[in-house]
């Protein structure tokens, strides 16, 4: 059987981020609606800290496939990113194996993709600042997705590392460095922490009546999200299955919380649950990371691969 081979550099000329974004509302819907099967993510811990997880899922006309994404967190040091990856689809109908591609840049691009979702559906229209903490491969997949779902005129760039800041400031005419967090935060309308952070890197009274907050960091202990942020905001998550069990299948900083209390995007999408109330309200969106997401961006990679002819055919 034939396989298609698909590289980083054709992953990311075929992935269109305004499809992608409306790929992940409608795989968010079905996984709201009881339509996806995806098990708790498993990991198996390796050298160096770093651990490999799997990332199985299947949905109706989502297709199925697998993600393998390894997390090292000391990778920066050598020059290598933190989260490697590869994503393998098969045919709904068969079984067979149709497409291997590369999985980093989809899971870099996803997991801003919902998180700029979020912000579609729960910031403030008129939401015209963005502070963006963190200025890694997340922070540089944030400033390049964000502003397609709200007309920013001001981009703070927070980083403790100030040459990494300025390098991403550098990047968008609209964009500058701040300060330090709490100088990026302070009055911002979206709020984007994008950290590798295992301690909270803003706190509740920095952020503004109204603000919406998204968080994508994943590391011990405690995660990037100030616990009492997340318990005095409404939040919402991609899955509350999910969301609130232990790593590496959820999020730490949610430990011990009811999960009744957040809602799913896929639910607002949905109308099943609200989204913003009021002008006034601290909306969170806190994400783990999902299945459905890579699924939705692989399945558009490969259906436009397939369509200009991109890839190479592997027999095995």
């Amino acid at each position: 059987m034939k396989v298609l081979m698909l590289s980083q550099v054709e992953v990311t000329a075929l992935l269109d981020l305004d499809r992608l974004l409306d790929a992940l509302e409608d795989g968010f819907r079905a996984l709201s609606a009881g339509r996806v099967e995806v098990p708790p993510r498993i990991a198996v811990n390796a050298e160096n800290e770093g651990f490999l997880a799997t990332m199985p899922g299947y949905g109706p006309g989502l297709g199925i496939g697998v993600k393998l994404v390894s997390v090292f967190p000391h990778n920066h040091a050598r020059g290598v990113p933190s989260h490697q990856a590869l994503i393998a689809l098969f045919d709904a109908a068969t079984g067979s194996p149709v497409a291997v591609m590369d999985g980093t840049r989809i899971t870099a691009i996803r997991t801003a993709g919902a998180a700029a979702l979020s912000a579609r559906h729960l910031a403030r229209k008129d939401a015209r600042v963005l502070a963006i903490v963190g200025a890694g491969v997340q922070g540089h997949a944030h400033l390049e997705i964000m502003p397609r779902v709200r007309e920013f005129e001001e981009i703070r760039v927070a980083s403790r590392t100030p040459d990494s800041a300025r390098r991403l400031a550098a990047l968008d005419a609209r964009a500058r460095v701040a300060e330090g967090f709490e100088a990026a935060v302070r009055g911002a309308d979206v709020i984007a922490l994008c950290t590798h952070s295992g301690e909270p890197v803003i706190r509740r009274e920095w952020v503004s009546p109204g603000a919406h907050v998204t968080s994508v960091g994943f590391a011990p202990p405690s995660g990037e999200l100030d616990r009492e942020l997340a318990e005095a905001a409404d939040l919402y998550v991609e899955s509350r299955a999910a969301a609130f069990l232990p790593p590496p299948a959820g999020c730490m900083e949610l430990a011990g919380m009811d999960p009744d209390r957040a809602t799913e995007l896929g639910e607002v999408l949905l109308g099943t649950r609200p989204g913003r109330r009021s002008r006034e309200d601290i909306t969170v969106y806190k994400s783990m990371g999902h299945a459905v997401e890579d699924l939705a961006a692989a399945g558009l990679v490969y259906r436009e691969a397939v369509a200009r002819g991109a890839g190479s055919a592997v027999e095995l």
